[in-house]
């Protein structure tokens, strides 16, 4: 998404499509997924353009993809091979010219439930992003664990199973992330030990939800689980440290918040922020100042 940027992605609802017969349903949201395969282009085009070396993509991007009644397979949309092409032409783009491209699946995707058909849902959608990601190039499908539903142990175990089940091509881009509620990177640096998928640090939900580790012991121990170049996540709180709810993310990114731990460091980091593209001018600014 983009803050001034004149780059807009479409999605629909399920409501909406409802009033139309099949075929014409298929050929709006056919239309919508080459509207967004060209706005990607334009993106990545913005990030070439700007020094902006990852762009995360939303996970709409085929809009209701995997929607109980709604969804669809790509072949039965109209022009769905140029659709493919469309997605892999941005995929050659953003290896050209070095731009990371990601995917933070929405906060329904949840492998660690006690529930099988939300974790059946969860996989179908992970299954989908994986196609887009193959496309793409994408290395990055990243997911939170869970909740910890009165058994964290348990919790993390149900995760664990769910993970070995899974498709290849969702595996191997797989990745965890500490939240701000649940889970801290002491809970789920054994986890991706374990299963042998990294952890993307998010150091302001550290912040938020503390543990005995260090931010400079998390970040060593958190680029061990990579086998390509880690990614981090970075915010700053909208209302400052000491209000009462430190969760919600700035407009911007307040400098003293980049830990400096990580400025020697070859990583990505992946900007959280409302400002969007004009928090990330600011802090390049911000960091080309230290």
């Amino acid at each position: 998404m983009f803050k001034e940027h004149p780059v807009k992605f479409r999605q629909t609802t399920a409501k909406y499509l409802a009033q139309f017969p099949d075929e014409q349903r298929k050929k709006r949201l056919g239309g919508l997924c080459a509207q967004n395969a060209q706005s990607l282009l334009k993106a990545l085009d913005f990030c070439r353009d700007n020094n902006i070396g990852s762009f995360r993509i939303n996970s709409q991007i085929l809009p209701l993809k995997t929607h109980p009644e709604m969804g669809y397979d790509i072949s039965e949309l109209p022009d769905s091979d140029q659709i493919i092409n469309d997605f892999k032409t941005c995929g050659n783009f953003s290896k050209k010219y070095d731009i990371r491209t990601t995917f933070h699946p929405d906060q329904f995707i949840i492998l660690s439930s006690p529930n099988p058909d939300v974790v059946n849902r969860s996989i179908l959608d992970l299954e989908y992003q994986a196609q887009v990601a193959e496309w793409l190039n994408a290395d990055v499908i990243n997911i939170h664990a869970g909740g910890v539903y009165g058994d964290k142990p348990s919790a993390l175990l149900q995760l664990m199973k769910t993970v070995d089940t899974l498709k290849d091509s969702v595996r191997r881009r797989l990745t965890l992330e500490n939240d701000d509620r649940s889970y801290s990177p002491i809970d789920l640096l054994p986890v991706c030990s374990k299963l042998n998928i990294p952890m993307v640090y998010d150091v302001h939900h550290h912040r938020c939800l503390p543990d005995t580790l260090s931010i400079e012991e998390v970040t060593q121990k958190s680029m061990k689980t990579w086998d390509r170049e880690p990614l981090f996540h970075l915010s700053s709180p909208k209302d400052g440290w000491n209000s009462t709810n430190p969760r919600k993310h700035h407009d911007y990114i307040d400098i003293n918040d980049f830990p400096k731990e990580w400025l020697s460091l070859d990583i990505t980091v992946e900007v959280e922020a409302k400002g969007k593209e004009l928090a990330i001018e600011k802090l390049i600014k911000d960091l080309g100042s230290l």
